[in-house]
């Protein structure tokens, strides 16, 4: 996942993209679209209604993420319009860009971060964007285009992870697990380069970009790439040299979850947004598009909001 240093001023929105390889912004232009596409459609402000209208009218929903083009959301998108809901998929270039627009009002929910890249980007930017429904936990992986075992990879091989703090201290995590580094005082989820015990570390690390750590491989003997750019880049998540493990209690930070403004977090016709995502048709959607390497995830709101806070108060009291 992503940077949670808000970028500026949010650009206007575009129309869904195709599926395709590389993913672009998508504009928030769609109303405008639809209406010309598929006739005349009543829509209601969700924000005030909470609920599709007994006259057969429609709540819109938008909802920003970096995976638009995935498979699970035409089949969550029909699945809500007959409970007479218009759920709109605006997508994202990079990270940065989902939590400005929800929190400026440009999109009424999102679904592309965990846990602890919510909590770095509420701290950061002094937002109060909440959990609204937990979806599933993926794992992080090593990859490599040049050795198919951990065993093979040479002492001084550099190996590519996010640059963005929550995903680059998590890559540290996975890195240490695999035996390649070591972290000062055992590392956490706000580890940096500079925590690296270079002496006993077998690798070193090259910081980019999320979305450039799978070009990497073609340089590097290896890299460490979030789910989101996994597939897009032609990689098999079997292939994977090492992950770490969604189903463990470290994997907490990293539930990934749809999240609302404060004033949302009740909101009935999100809330069944959530609740649809987790019917057996959009599930194996979301376990065959991640080659069934995603553990699926059901946990109250109130825990994720309490696991939140937890995050924001070490994020805060480390700075």
């Amino acid at each position: 996942m992503p940077d949670a240093t808000p970028p500026g001023p949010v650009p206007a929105l575009p129309e869904k993209p195709k599926r395709s390889k590389t993913p672009w912004i998508v504009g928030i232009a769609v109303v405008a679209v639809l209406a010309i596409a598929g006739g005349v459609v009543a829509v209601v402000n969700a924000n005030s209604s909470g609920s599709a209208d007994a006259a057969g009218t429609t709540v819109t929903v938008k909802i920003g993420t970096t995976e638009q083009s995935a498979p699970y959301w035409p089949v969550l998108e029909k699945a809500a319009a007959k409970d007479g809901i218009d759920v709109q998929v605006v997508g994202f270039k990079d990270y940065t860009q989902a939590n400005p627009a929800l929190a400026d009002g440009q999109l009424d929910l999102n679904l592309f971060q965990h846990l602890q890249f919510l909590a770095n980007y509420n701290v950061q930017s002094h937002q109060d964007l909440v959990p609204l429904a937990s979806t599933l936990v993926v794992p992080l992986s090593l990859y490599s285009k040049k050795y198919s075992a951990l065993k093979e990879l040479p002492a001084g091989a550099q190996v590519a992870i996010p640059n963005d703090p929550t995903n680059q201290a998590r890559a540290l995590l996975v890195l240490q697990q695999a035996g390649l580094l070591k972290l000062k005082n055992g590392g956490n989820t706000l580890s940096t380069p500079a925590d690296i015990d270079a002496a006993a570390s077998k690798v070193t690390v090259i910081p980019v970009d999320a979305a450039q750590t799978a070009p990497a491989l073609d340089s590097a003997a290896a890299a460490v790439i979030n789910n989101t750019f996994v597939g897009p880049a032609g990689i098999d998540p079997n292939s994977a040299l090492f992950h770490d493990d969604p189903k463990s209690s470290a994997a907490e930070p990293y539930i990934n979850a749809f999240v609302a403004r404060a004033k949302d977090k009740d909101n009935a016709t999100y809330l069944k947004v959530a609740e649809l995502y987790h019917t057996k048709a959009v599930q194996d959607a979301v376990l065959e598009d991640s080659k069934n390497t995603a553990v699926l995830v059901q946990k109250p709101q109130a825990d994720l909001i309490s696991i939140l806070h937890s995050l924001e108060k070490s994020i805060r009291a480390a700075k």
